[in-house]
């Protein structure tokens, strides 16, 4: 099955639902905020294994309690159900 773009009227639906996230550069964003670097980094090592067990890796930047969380498939060059899948994950998480 080829990955394909979410549509404009699903995205806008999934994002009325996670006010939390948002599109900047074309890509979905959120930002996580933890009282240290270890909390922080435990949740990074539970997003990876949800990533790998996806096959859909984020980018991401830490820095202390702060895990800045972007996704996007680069088959596409956009955003696909497999983003919206990960972030439901890692929403799952928090």
């Amino acid at each position: 099955m080829a990955i394909a773009p979410t549509s404009p009227k699903i995205l806008e639906q999934w994002l009325a639902d996670h006010i939390e996230w948002q599109i900047e550069d074309g890509k979905l964003r959120r930002s996580f905020r933890f009282d240290n670097f270890v909390t922080a980094f435990g949740f990074m090592a539970k997003v990876a294994l949800l990533a790998e067990k996806q096959d859909h890796h984020p980018e991401w930047f830490n820095v202390y309690g702060r895990v800045d969380i972007a996704l996007i498939t680069h088959d596409v060059n956009a955003i696909s159900e497999r983003d919206l899948t990960l972030a439901d994950a890692i929403e799952g998480l928090v």
